[in-house]
């Protein structure tokens, strides 16, 4: 699946017009967040999705007068119960959703998105600031800007250097939202992509990888063995790579807040060293294969070592969710299910 910034520059690049569907707000029980968006073309095809059914009928339905007048629509979407239940929504509620015209012919539309493609690809966090006018609806790439946490692109603006300041206070923790000044402006959040570390390419692991890069997950697989780690047994995983041992693993992979570590090696001793080191980052998610025997043995070792109760409580081990799974393909979707629960769990619930 890639992403909403390549899918975008893919579309401009052949010249294509795009309206933007991006959700602002909702209330009621709807399936996508805010955030969530959808490119519709002028052929009405659609990338992505919003929440299915009525809501994108709606919504496409409205983009053909975003399409002739260029201007953006920022549009209420009233869902009864009925109306509801047809996307998967328990209950009706409001869907707040923005359309925006992207014109590929616009010379600063195309820079903004190729930087924003850029940064996506090296992994860079980073926030785009677009001006919903109430004056003026065409929105070209005068209007956007991205910020970084040091660095800022766009055309100079003095309001929008006040608001650069105010994101970079709270750079990690921003939420898609309108703010108001002389005029309002759109904050959306693009942090970084969510990696999904494969330590160990063993069976197990060439099924996940066939799993998470479908959903989403930049997908790195890491082994000693080069049998094992190569292109041609994992074909989906972005990034698939031979090491010359399990030693300083943080060295060679960069893991941050947003890592998932799934630990499936060939052995406990090597299951062990690398979670030893995961336990010193600041990962998402880390998760061992293993008996509940040879966890707590793991665990009691790595107690002796010197690591607090607080450090082995992060651990998902076993891992993945509870299902019976025999078959690599079953474990596979055992652990990917779990992935996507802690993707999904607000803040206060993760573990």
């Amino acid at each position: 699946m890639k992403d909403i910034c390549e899918q975008v520059m893919d579309l401009l690049k052949d010249k294509q017009e795009i309206v933007m569907a991006t959700i602002l707000n909702k209330s009621g029980s709807a399936p996508r967040d805010e955030g969530t968006k959808m490119l519709i073309k002028k052929d009405f095809s659609i990338m992505g999705t919003i929440g299915g059914g009525l809501l994108e009928a709606m919504a496409m339905k409205l983009s053909a007068s975003v399409f002739n007048s260029r201007e953006f629509v920022i549009e209420d979407f009233i869902l009864s119960n009925k109306d509801a239940g047809a996307i998967g929504m328990a209950c009706g509620g409001d869907v707040e959703v923005l359309l925006e015209y992207i014109d590929p012919f616009d010379k600063n539309m195309v820079k903004i998105y190729e930087k924003a493609n850029e940064l996506r690809k090296n992994g860079i966090d980073f926030v785009m600031i677009t001006k919903i006018s109430e004056k003026n609806g065409y929105i070209s790439g005068r209007d956007k800007w991205i910020c970084t946490e040091t660095a800022f692109y766009g055309v100079e603006d003095n309001e929008i250097q006040r608001i650069t300041k105010s994101i970079r206070e709270d750079f990690n923790d921003i939420k898609i939202k309108l703010v108001h000044g002389k005029e309002r402006y759109l904050i959306e959040p693009f942090y970084n992509f969510e990696r999904v570390c494969i330590i160990g390419a063993g069976h197990v692991a060439q099924k996940i990888a066939d799993l998470t890069k479908n959903l989403g997950f930049y997908t790195i697989v890491v082994d000693d063995r080069e049998e094992f780690a190569n292109t041609k047994r994992f074909q989906t995983a972005q990034e698939v790579r031979v090491i010359p041992s399990f030693d300083n693993l943080t060295n060679i992979i960069e893991i941050n807040h947003n890592s998932y570590i799934v630990i499936v090696t060939r052995g406990h001793s090597y299951d062990k060293e690398v979670l030893a080191q995961m336990l010193k980052t600041d990962a998402k998610y880390i998760g061992m294969i293993g008996s509940h025997t040879k966890r707590d043995h793991t665990y009691h070792e790595l107690l002796q070592e010197g690591f607090a109760r607080k450090d082995i409580e992060r651990v998902h081990c076993p891992i993945g969710i509870k299902i019976y799974a025999q078959t690599p393909e079953e474990i596979a979707i055992s652990i990917v299910a779990e992935l996507i629960k802690v993707r999904r769990l607000p803040t206060n619930e993760k573990k």
